[in-house]
């Protein structure tokens, strides 16, 4: 049982007062060591000298082993009240801080997946059987009508080779021998320009169309990407504003959670302090049967700071 209270003994005086102890055990120790059952001596020229000191039983033998073990035994009790005192401050000052209070788990916000854009495909998906088939059809026209009488088609090689074609030509049946070639024109420069112009005339006719079903296809996909684009907008602020509401009460959570973590912390530090300075105050109550060796070496100690 340690014997630490708030009168007594300082760590200060109970450590001086235990080494003070100990040099006087380690001097009785060697005063019961150098006991002998006998000495030796020689005469030299008449003078005798001992080669082995005399060092009987003293009378106070019983007295001073008794001493030895006393002085031992206040040793000890000061010993282990020291370690006690030093153990309790050394224990309050690595107390780890512990609370009951617990830590907001972050909350887990949500993800927006905005729309995909749509194409042409999309576009042309949103016309009526009639208006894709009337494409279809314009553009299949558009551009047959092209491969016709644009440069290098059969119509413009037609007209290309109408001025060149000769009024007669001649076969040679045999050497030195030939007979005329009658060459019959099918068509007249006229024919073939009018055939161009009303074909030319169909072809603007079907690609209008055809320039006309584009033109809506596009508008109906900017359109679309224009909703598409809005929704997603409108979508990504609503997750926004909803995850920004979540972390705000979570934020909220937490600072309380910290601000009353603080003030647990600041109280655990004060109460430890406090502690500390009470254990720190705390003094060796001197057992009465140490209490007379205690001031044997008390009063050598204050000696020595007089010294």
């Amino acid at each position: 049982m340690k014997s630490l209270h708030t009168t007594g003994l300082s760590l200060s005086q109970a450590t001086s007062i235990s080494n003070l102890i100990n040099q006087k055990a380690l001097d009785i120790k060697a005063d019961l060591d150098s006991i002998n059952n006998y000495s030796k001596c020689i005469d030299i020229n008449g003078k005798e000298h001992n080669t082995v000191n005399p060092k009987p039983i003293s009378d106070d033998i019983i007295g001073k082993v008794i001493e030895l073990g006393r002085i031992h035994a206040t040793q000890a009790f000061l010993m282990e009240n020291i370690k006690a005192k030093t153990a309790l401050i050394s224990r309050i000052k690595t107390q780890k801080f512990e609370t009951n209070l617990v830590e907001p788990t972050r909350p887990t916000t949500d993800s927006f997946k905005p729309l995909k854009e749509v194409d042409e495909v999309w576009g042309f998906e949103q016309l009526t059987e009639s208006e894709y088939n009337e494409y279809l059809d314009a553009t299949s026209i558009a551009s047959h009508i092209g491969q016709f009488i644009h440069r290098g088609s059969v119509l413009d090689r037609l007209r290309k080779e109408l001025p060149t074609i000769p009024a007669i030509e001649f076969f040679e049946l045999k050497k030195d021998e030939k007979t005329p070639v009658t060459i019959k024109v099918h068509h007249t420069p006229g024919q073939l320009l009018s055939i161009h112009n009303e074909l030319a005339k169909q072809h603007r006719d079907a690609e209008m169309r055809v320039n006309y079903f584009k033109a809506k296809v596009k508008n109906l996909v900017t359109i679309e990407n224009g909703r598409i684009a809005q929704s997603n907008a409108d979508g990504q602020n609503s997750v926004n504003s909803n995850n920004q509401t979540i972390l705000n009460q979570w934020n909220d959570l937490y600072r309380e959670y910290t601000d009353r973590l603080l003030v647990q912390r600041q109280e655990f530090e004060v109460k430890r302090n406090e502690e500390i300075k009470k254990a720190s105050a705390l003094r060796i109550k001197i057992d009465p049967r140490f209490q007379e060796t205690i001031n044997l070496f008390l009063e050598k100690d204050k000696e020595g700071e007089e010294h």
